[in-house]
């Protein structure tokens, strides 16, 4: 059943947003939400997202999920929930797009390493590398740096997954990263409150894409088998029915029929749950949401613990096996070495790059270094390390 067009009452309404930080005149096509989206969608950065990794690196098969496909499937499950829980779906959508933007080349395993490389100073977190791409990295327009999204917007990639600050004021789990509170600073995003229920949508449309699309990579890879899955609640169960309901199905059939019930339980629990919090609560703003002191948007318990179980298997069975480890220590060591080198070594890179560096080892230098290397597609910096490291290769 499609649910109603009509705006829930705690739903973000475009018509009453916080607006831009840098004011500007209103399309007369789209809402400033769709607006968003497609600054989203026309954004460097997001077209960068095509060849970085979500746990494959690009040369290791052309079927695997990159960082773009699994953002367009998040989008995907997040409108349609969205639509059924009357909620904003542009904003939905626009955060489902943007949730990644931040990550390194190489997923976490680049992430980890040039965590480790900024440690001295203050360290990286693709959470706020995603605010400051969408606030000042993205050069594009000629009035202000960044995509200049709304308030909703960067709240909901800021918060998407809670709060960030205590009532206290006390981050909710330390350090909160050097860019978000400097952000904060300048333009409040209320760290304290629990964002949207279009953002807490995104957040766990993100869960169900990542654990239900990296069983199919798990199996298309042969890192772990069917049988395997059987074990595992919810997906073995799900599992057994497609077989007995379709007997000698072939394999790549049984895999795909299985996946997609598999997500489409999961929503209905997460619908189901939200609905019934919605009740309880009566949020009648979306104000109130914020101010719940709880998430709006929830699976079940019962589901809740399916989920932990399932990244349970897929952290044993797929992220620590033998081949994903290989291949995540070569990714940390090029991120880590093209970091020394450019840090120690700022002629070295392009020249836009090159006259905004501070000299060798210096802070500035190191965050410029930074925002560098998260740029970088899995690609480009596999041939920038081999440019800048063999002596036979051109530069």
């Amino acid at each position: 059943m499609v649910g109603p067009s009509r705006r829930a009452p705690f739903a973000c309404d475009p018509a009453r947003s916080r607006g831009r930080r840098h004011p500007e005149p209103e399309s007369a096509t789209r809402t400033c939400f769709q607006r968003d989206r497609d600054r989203i969608v026309h954004s460097t950065a997001f077209r960068r997202l095509k060849h970085k990794t979500q746990v494959f690196v690009y040369h290791e098969g052309d079927y695997y999920r990159t960082r773009l496909t699994h953002s367009l499937e998040v989008a995907q499950i997040a409108r349609s929930i969205s639509r059924q829980l009357s909620l904003d779906e542009d904003l939905t959508e626009a955060l489902a797009l943007a949730h990644d933007l931040g990550h390194t080349p190489f997923g976490h395993a680049g992430e980890e390493a040039l965590h480790a490389c900024m440690a001295p100073h203050g360290g990286f977190d693709h959470n706020a590398q995603t605010l400051r791409i969408l606030t000042r990295l993205e050069q594009r327009y000629a009035e202000f740096d960044g995509l200049n999204l709304t308030w909703e917007a960067l709240e909901g990639v800021v918060k998407h997954n809670g709060p960030l600050l205590g009532r206290d004021g006390v981050p909710v789990r330390p350090p909160l990263p050097a860019a978000i509170a400097q952000y904060g600073r300048e333009h409040d995003l209320e760290l304290a409150t629990w964002p949207s229920a279009e953002a807490q949508v995104a957040a766990l449309s993100d869960d169900i894409a990542y654990n239900n699309h990296d069983i199919d990579d798990g199996l298309r890879a042969g890192l772990f088998e069917l049988a395997e899955l059987a074990a595992v609640p919810l997906v073995g169960d799900v599992l057994t029915l497609v077989m007995q309901t379709y007997p000698g199905i072939e394999r790549g059939r049984l895999v795909h029929e299985t996946i997609r019930r598999v997500i489409d339980r999961m929503v209905q629990d997460l619908i189901g749950e939200t609905e019934r919090r919605i009740t309880a609560a009566g949020p009648q703003s979306a104000a109130e949401v914020r101010a719940l002191g709880r998430p709006l948007v929830a699976f079940s318990p019962a589901m809740a613990e399916h989920d932990r179980t399932l990244k349970d298997f897929l952290l044993r069975r797929m992220y620590t096996h033998y081949r994903l480890n290989r291949s995540h220590a070569k990714a940390r060591r090029i991120v880590t070495d093209l970091f020394g080198f450019l840090l120690s070594e700022p002629d070295c890179l392009p020249d836009e790059w090159r006259a905004r560096a501070a000299g060798p080892s210096h802070p500035v230098t190191a965050r410029l270094v930074a925002d560098y290397i998260a740029g970088m597609t899995d690609r480009y910096a596999i041939a920038e390390a081999r440019r800048l490291f063999e002596l036979d290769t051109g530069i």
